[in-house]
């Protein structure tokens, strides 16, 4: 069965948690991913406080495979900034592979964040990000 955006918005903080687990990191992505935020899962809040952020804060990054580095699409402008490296590496979650969107070296506004992220299907990640090693919140990224 496919996943989708909704389905994610729908599930537990546990039961991301183990989809996240159970994914195996996949290729670097190329191009611009549409992206959902994912905060306070589990509850009936969750669906719009995605519309909101993907609205008035972020809506997704835009990879560049060749380069390893990538870029947030943020604010109600879709404005292209907070760059990253992308690298290969353990997770903070579990130490399994994922791809890991460093931050530290590369932003000043967001040098404590990192995100991880791992393919659920061709096209289609689950992000986790991460303030100084502490989970924040989740997201998704759609090619």
């Amino acid at each position: 069965m496919p996943y989708t955006v909704e389905k994610l918005l729908a599930m537990t903080d546990a039961e991301l948690a183990a989809l996240f687990s159970a994914a195996e990191a996949g290729p670097v992505p190329n191009g611009e991913g549409h992206g959902t935020a994912i905060v306070a899962p589990g509850t009936p809040f969750t669906p719009e406080i995605a519309k909101f952020i993907s609205f008035f804060a972020w809506q997704g990054k835009i990879f560049d495979a060749d380069k390893m580095a990538l870029l947030n699409k943020i604010t109600v402008f879709g404005l292209d900034a907070i760059l990253a490296h992308i690298a290969r590496g353990p997770s903070w979650v579990d130490g399994k592979e994922c791809i890991v969107l460093d931050y530290s070296k590369t932003s000043v506004v967001a040098h404590w964040v990192r995100d991880e992220i791992r393919l659920l299907e061709p096209g289609f990640y689950l992000g986790r990000v991460f303030w100084n090693k502490e989970p924040l919140i989740y997201f998704t990224l759609k090619f």
